[in-house]
């Protein structure tokens, strides 16, 4: 959930935590609709998950398949018809890796673990507020806040075997802890504090994978979110800034040296990263209302080489974007918009040249995107 959403509702949450087993079982219907001519290649296809407003308890899986071209909402659904209970409340992360496919539903506290290929279920990983998840080796690593929704302690990392789904460790790191990247033997986590303020975290904690201790706590600054590595290992890390007197920036952090080498003043509020080039967009709140952009970093330079991948004007039909992945084979980059955060939203998808190719309606907020190999 991204943190300006968090920020607007957060007076309205009860503090109540809950699982799927508290809800009765609401299948909202598979739809199936086509969107492209099928296409073979080394991509199988595009896993959507929906967090659902929070308290709704309607995060949701879709599926874009691209050997048919049939974009499947309510996926999940369709695949397990007998498991009781949905996915739960807040979708906040969807990751594959080797078989699994694993979605962190934040406040039913739980990590729902499906066959990648079949999204049909396979067990569950409990786990207090989660909220991102990484793999290394035969471990996943999932951050959790530590607490209840409000509450502000440190947060900590937990450490679970893929091949039993059992916890095997944790250990603690900064205030409110989001995503997490790995660089050889160590694990790199973003340190929010977003239930601190004003007194924000402004950390990146260091694990080292082998013992599983955190090492160190390397000063960034405020309020930390995304940290994703470049094709050379950099580190890029967003700040969302104070809502006030420090504004959202973008860090590169060199994890040979542990030293941030490049701030740049711009907020990323999503991206995601092919070869040398960092897709992006922003969406930030001004005294006169919201700003939008959609743009291309060349990760090597740090230089700005598109201002707008959109190269067809259609980018008025996006309200809120939300979520961005890139396909790393055919360049395809799929934007996910949030509308209104309590209805349906959208995935657009565009070509390597900026044209939309289709888009099509989602679960309600597609906020996190993961591709499927074959």
């Amino acid at each position: 959930m991204k943190k300006f959403y968090l920020f607007l509702v957060f007076s309205l949450i009860l503090t109540v935590q809950s699982c799927r087993e508290d809800y009765d079982y609401i299948n909202y219907g598979a739809t199936n609709t086509g969107v492209q001519e099928p296409e073979d290649i080394d991509i199988k296809g595009l896993y959507v998950l929906n967090e659902g407003n929070m308290g709704s308890n309607k995060a949701s899986i879709d599926f874009f398949d691209y050997s048919t071209g049939v974009f499947t909402e309510n996926y999940y659904n369709a695949q397990n018809p007998n498991v009781a209970g949905s996915l739960g409340d807040v979708g906040n992360d969807i990751n594959t890796y080797r078989d699994k496919l694993y979605a962190v539903i934040n406040l039913s506290n739980y990590v729902e673990v499906m066959d990648a290929k079949t999204a049909k279920h396979i067990g569950e990983i409990s786990v207090q507020n989660c909220r991102y998840i990484n793999f290394h080796k035969d471990y996943a690593y999932i951050t959790s806040y530590g607490g209840a929704v409000g509450s502000s302690q440190p947060g900590y990392v937990v450490k679970v075997d893929v091949n039993t789904l059992q916890t095997v460790g944790k250990v603690f790191v900064g205030k409110q802890p989001n995503q997490m990247e790995v660089v050889g033997d160590r694990l790199y986590v973003a340190n929010s504090g977003a239930y601190s303020a004003p007194d924000y975290d402004n950390t990146v904690s260091v694990i080292d994978l082998n013992t599983f201790t955190e090492i160190k706590k390397i000063p960034v600054a405020v309020n930390l979110s995304k940290i994703k590595k470049d094709d050379t290992g950099k580190l890029w890390i967003t700040s969302g800034g104070n809502y006030g007197s420090i504004p959202p920036k973008t860090y590169v952090l060199d994890p040979v040296t542990d030293q941030v080498i490049k701030e740049i003043n711009m907020a990323l509020s999503d991206f995601d990263m092919v070869e040398n080039r960092l897709y992006y967009f922003s969406y930030v709140w001004t005294s006169a209302g919201t700003a939008t952009s959609y743009g291309i970093i060349d990760t090597d330079n740090y230089q700005v080489i598109s201002n707008s991948f959109i190269t067809d004007g259609t980018q008025s039909g996006i309200v809120i974007p939300y979520s961005i992945a890139v396909n790393p084979v055919n360049s395809d980059i799929f934007i996910g918009d949030a509308k209104d955060y309590t209805s349906s939203g959208e995935l657009f998808c565009y070509n390597k040249f900026g044209k939309l190719k289709w888009k099509v309606k989602t679960g309600d907020i597609p906020g996190h995107l993961t591709f499927l190999r074959k």
